[in-house]
């Protein structure tokens, strides 16, 4: 194992990584903080029991289903990762084209990204009928395999690209492929985060400028006054899929607009505006660019990582390949970046309740109304069932934003 670290970018990887933890200090909102469980616990004693209680049933029937899919989708990708069984995929993928590289790249690679998906469809038939039953679901089956079909799609393109550039700069430049990938997968991550709302999202939602009216105006207003203007307002048609509801700053620069789902457009106004300050907030802050920045760094590092690999000769060994910039080691890579993405989700999840704490307290100074948002959020957990205050070790590990409870507090502790 010592010999994996001898390579050139072992040394890139350790400066990718100082890097990502000086972003994280400097970035980061650290001086957000939630408030005590006492006022936690005073914010869910003031909710409607039906809500609490609403809450707490669907995240007992969705969970199981969360983490038996978070599992075998590892659990795949460590077998097709850490014994040959990935390698004769991708080499089953070539061998009608020669045993090509680009057919092994893109074929086979896609092949073992696509597995390491598929186990898990049935868990996602199994929630969509979760969903159904408890009325958060619109879709017909047809349309949820249709969405489904597109994310696949999505998925498929994103991985082909990917291998292909990768494989690709192994063979152009063998002695320092991780330095070229390093800075494309960089640059890869800023493109995808300017064209990702104006290429991937009309895939799955039809948007459509809102009406003029009072509600257009004060939103566009709003935003100038918070010097952030931006391109339009526009409405998703997410009532087509879910009747939950949702809005969001989208875009970087000349394509930032604001997009409310249309079951958003049923709550009363003041919610609606208190939605969208939140969401002004991450605009604000540059929080779009502070994840698109962090992203950049993370993907370069794992390009060094992939490189530090080649040193591991045991792991090589398990997987059925000689060496890295062959394209039967993808299942090693895929293994490898499933463990990563494991261990990091936990970290991600800490930064992102602090950007979303930080932009709820944007939304109050902004509209000065904590009443309002009072509101918003208790209608916001009775409409999308959320669990207003799950167990702290499980949304330490999983929640990404704060728990209803903590939002509610906070407005609470505004006022």
């Amino acid at each position: 194992m010592a010999s994996m670290f001898r390579h050139p970018a072992s040394v890139a990887l350790l400066v990718l990584l100082g890097g990502l933890v000086l972003a994280g200090v400097l970035l980061v909102p650290w001086d957000v903080h939630p408030p005590s469980a006492a006022a936690q616990a005073d914010a869910v004693a003031g909710l409607p029991a039906e809500t609490v209680a609403a809450g707490k049933e669907f995240a007992a029937a969705t969970r199981p289903g969360s983490y038996i899919a978070m599992g075998l989708s590892l659990a795949v990708a460590l077998l097709l990762g850490l014994t040959p069984l990935g390698a004769r995929i991708i080499e089953w993928c070539g061998r009608p084209f020669g045993g090509h590289w680009l057919a092994e790249a893109v074929l086979g690679g896609v092949a073992v990204v696509l597995a390491a998906q598929l186990v898990t469809l049935p868990l996602s038939a199994w929630r969509h009928t979760i969903l159904v039953r408890f009325g958060l679901s619109t879709q017909t089956w047809g349309a949820w395999a249709a969405d489904l079909a597109k994310s696949y799609g999505v998925t498929v393109v994103t991985a082909a690209i990917m291998l292909a550039g990768l494989y690709g700069l192994m063979r152009l430049s063998p002695r320092l492929w991780w330095l070229w990938a390093s800075a494309a997968a960089g640059v890869l991550v800023v493109v995808m985060s300017a064209v990702y709302p104006v290429v991937v999202e009309p895939l799955f939602n039809r948007f459509t400028p809102m009406a003029d009216g009072p509600l257009r105006t004060e939103l566009i207003e709003m935003a100038e006054r918070d010097g952030l203007p931006v391109t339009d307002v526009l409405v998703a048609d997410a009532s087509r899929r879910t009747t939950a509801v949702n809005a969001y700053v989208s875009g970087l620069g000349p394509t930032r607009r604001i997009v409310v789902y249309d079951t958003l457009l049923e709550a009363p106004r003041e919610q609606v505006v208190s939605v969208v300050a939140h969401e002004l907030g991450h605009a604000k802050h540059g929080d779009v660019w502070v994840g698109t920045s962090i992203g950049a760094l993370a993907v370069a590092a794992a390009a060094c990582g992939i490189a530090v690999l080649a040193g591991a000769g045991g792991l090589l060994r398990r997987a059925g390949v000689d060496d890295i910039t062959s394209p039967r080691s993808a299942g090693l890579i895929l293994a490898a970046v499933a463990v990563v993405g494991l261990l990091a989700g936990p970290v991600q999840n800490v930064i992102s309740r602090q950007i979303e704490m930080r932009a709820d307290q944007h939304a109050l100074e902004l509209t000065g109304d904590p009443q309002t948002f009072i509101e918003m959020q208790t209608g916001l957990a009775t409409t999308n069932l959320s669990d207003v205050d799950p167990p702290t070790v499980l949304h330490w590990l999983f929640g990404s934003h704060p728990t209803t409870a903590q939002r509610i507090a906070m407005a609470k502790e505004y006022a």
